[in-house]
């Protein structure tokens, strides 16, 4: 099943019930090595540099899109709550808070409910973005899921 992925306000917003339980996607989703090969949309390929996951800390990595563009990422973990949350700002190292972002993993028996929130600082932004990052962020769903269904 496709991810559904909708624009609500500034928000732009993903749900994927993996059928996975909730302690692997968690760990899939904050294990640098892991994360690396399933992160970002088809045909993306990712470097990771560094990879704290508590508060305060940051994740630096490069994504590689397959027309050779580097994109340069950087995360601030603002709360992280195992195996329940994630939150942190999310940008690049010119602008480290473009946007925010809420990852909730949610128990649903076996399987678990992945919502991933993107905030913006207005609407416009939020409409603007998501021309590009609403397909972008099916497709890294639907590798996250790919990658759980090889584990």
């Amino acid at each position: 099943m496709k991810a559904e992925v909708s624009v609500v306000g500034k928000e732009i917003i993903g749900i994927k019930v993996l059928d996975a339980p909730r302690e692997l996607v968690w760990d899939v989703w904050t294990d640098p090595k892991k994360v690396a090969i399933w992160w970002g949309p088809n045909g993306f390929t990712n470097t990771i540099h560094e990879m704290s996951v508590k508060p305060g800390g940051i994740w630096r990595f490069m994504m590689h899109g397959p027309d050779g563009t580097d994109y340069p990422n950087h995360i601030q973990f603002i709360e992280v709550v195992k195996p329940e949350k994630l939150v942190y700002d999310h940008g690049d190292d010119v602008n480290p808070k473009q946007f925010h972002v809420i990852v909730l993993f949610e128990e649903e028996g076996s399987k678990t409910k992945l919502t991933m929130r993107t905030i913006f600082s207005s609407e416009e932004e939020a409409k603007e973005i998501s021309k590009y990052a609403v397909d972008g962020l099916g497709q890294t769903l639907g590798r996250l899921e790919e990658f759980l269904e090889k584990k």
